[in-house]
């Protein structure tokens, strides 16, 4: 696994490439022949982001503490 991110901009600038991938992936996909893989892949994208944010905001909370 790789290292923890612990400076700001550095975790900002994770979740913007995690977009912009996102946003990618999702201008590649064909509504008329998206399959119900593609709608999971997009779902799973934005459950890996929502994560991400949670564990930087935890480890803020933590290092404040």
């Amino acid at each position: 696994m790789g290292s923890l991110i612990n400076d700001k901009n550095t975790q900002v600038t994770f979740l913007k490439q995690r977009l912009n991938m996102f946003l990618e992936v999702l201008d590649a996909i064909d509504p008329e022949d998206a399959d119900l893989q593609d709608v999971d892949r997009l779902i799973a994208i934005l459950d890996e982001l929502e994560s991400k944010c949670r564990e930087f905001q935890n480890r803020e909370c933590e290092e404040s503490v």
